[in-house]
């Protein structure tokens, strides 16, 4: 029997990124998957691929309505050859996970390929296709990571009505999808089927799109998303989902308790995710989970059994692919002695629509109910030369600071890169920085990252230049 000092089960970001600062602090390591890529969710059938589509289809999109604009003319019709672009997503997925089997030969970590579950706190049986065998270790991360959620009442036939699972492989451009959720998920692969010309209809059961986002950015995006065609239905509660033929019905109570019908040939549920523990036997171990099917832990991720720790979606939290990375990191170094941290509310959230979402510490709705005096400074991106040149004008940024001591808390995004403009305020707000400290930063001119000079310069004694 193989025996490790640690071993890992799940390979997604959570999973790889702690076998890997395991494998660098000098521990024999071994990582199990039951797939036979690694990469989990977020590089097979979540982040990757989803982002590999939206940039296809904001290309395509581009060349029909707005290369004319910048003068490039193509002669004829602008076609869409899907399954060229589902090609181009699936080598995407490829090369990212190779690129993670590639990190697991170079650390020296050992893969196992099959279901790991428990047989006591340190013995892991992996069952394989017909080659099942049982490794121990002094300690294990659990990195199941999360699946699909649904409503009791949705019958799932992954075919008309789906999950992003299926979303990221469909085979034709529906002509009505209907999106159930305003999440994250449904609003990116509603706007990915929009481009490419489908008819979709978002419908929320609260009354905002991306409602754990700062209400000002729901506002600004459900606007341009609506400019671009989506329709929305918030505040409208789903009763009832059915499939005759290839035909969807859905039929909805709206925010006045009418009912509505929507008629679509494709129905995409994205209501979230839950954590997926299948096949763990978590009892055989002494693990406890939660009524929520979580793994219980505490703040250094460790269960109620001294030796297993989990991380990543299948624990409390946000459900990050960079949030799973930064607690694998920190299970590894706890392990080896060392002292780590994670501050929670710095860890951002990023919608990759275009115009991008992006926030990172408190909302307003958040000070407000914590009773927090503040002072905020917008400013939109429409009055910075950078957005008029990219004919990227739609969005705005927003700085919440301290009303006494102008500390920064809170960053929220609308517009173009803001999902990379917001690592700015992520390692402002690491060092306690001020709205001033910010405003008197020198930004390159002309770049999107202006807005945030410009927004933090608004927060301080009203203060924006270009505004």
């Amino acid at each position: 029997m193989s025996t490790y000092d640690v071993a890992v089960i799940g390979s997604g970001p959570g999973g790889y990124v702690a076998a890997i600062r395991c494998a660098q602090l000098g521990m024999k390591t071994a990582i199990i998957e039951k797939y036979s890529t690694l990469g989990g969710t977020c590089l097979n059938v979540g982040c990757i691929p989803s982002k590999a589509l939206l940039d296809s289809s904001h290309h395509f999109e581009d060349a029909i309505k707005h290369f004319e604009d910048h003068g490039i003319e193509i002669p004829g019709e602008v076609k869409l050859n899907l399954e060229k672009m589902m090609d181009r997503k699936s080598s995407v997925v490829q090369q990212t996970c190779d690129g993670v089997k590639f990190l697991m030969d170079k650390n020296k970590i050992d893969v196992y390929e099959g279901v790991g579950s428990f047989e006591d706190k340190t013995h892991i049986k992996i069952e394989g296709e017909g080659d099942n065998k049982t490794i121990e270790a002094k300690k294990i991360i659990i990195a199941t990571g999360s699946k699909p959620a649904s409503l009791p009442f949705i019958e799932l036939d992954k075919e008309r009505v789906i999950t992003s699972t299926e979303a990221l492989k469909l085979k034709e451009v529906p002509k009505h999808m209907i999106v159930i959720g305003g999440g994250v998920i449904g609003l990116e692969l509603g706007q990915v089927y929009r481009r490419l010309g489908a008819e979709v209809t978002v419908v929320e059961y609260l009354d905002r799109i991306i409602p754990t986002m700062d209400s000002a950015l729901s506002k600004e995006l459900q606007k341009v998303l609506k400019k671009q065609g989506i329709k929305f239905h918030v505040s409208t509660k789903v009763k009832s989902v059915e499939r005759n033929g290839d035909e969807i019905t859905i039929k909805a109570d709206d925010k006045k308790d009418k009912e509505i019908e929507i008629k679509g040939d494709y129905c995409l549920v994205s209501v979230g995710r839950k954590p997926f523990t299948n096949g763990l036997n978590a009892d055989a171990a002494g693990v406890d989970l939660d009524d929520k099917g979580r793994v219980k832990v505490n703040e250094h991720l460790q269960t109620n059994v001294d030796n297993i720790y989990a991380i990543g979606d299948v624990v409390r939290g946000v459900m990050l692919a960079h949030k799973a990375e930064e607690e694998g990191t920190m299970v590894a170094e706890l392990i080896a002695g060392q002292k780590p941290h994670i501050d929670y509310n710095l860890i951002p959230g990023v919608v990759y629509t275009w115009p991008e979402v992006a926030s990172v510490g408190k909302t307003e709705e958040q000070l407000k109910e914590m009773g927090v005096k503040y002072k905020e400074g917008k400013f939109p991106m429409r009055a910075l030369g950078r957005s008029r040149a990219s004919g990227d004008i739609d969005g705005l940024i927003k700085i919440l600071a301290d009303e006494k001591t102008d500390e920064v808390l809170g960053v929220h995004m609308i517009g173009a890169r803001t999902a990379d403009l917001i690592a700015e305020a992520v390692t402002a707000m690491e060092f306690r920085a001020s709205a001033e400290d910010i405003a008197r930063m020198s930004h390159a001119h002309p770049t999107y990252a202006e807005a945030v000079k410009e927004a933090a310069l608004a927060a301080t004694e009203n203060r924006a230049l270009h505004i």
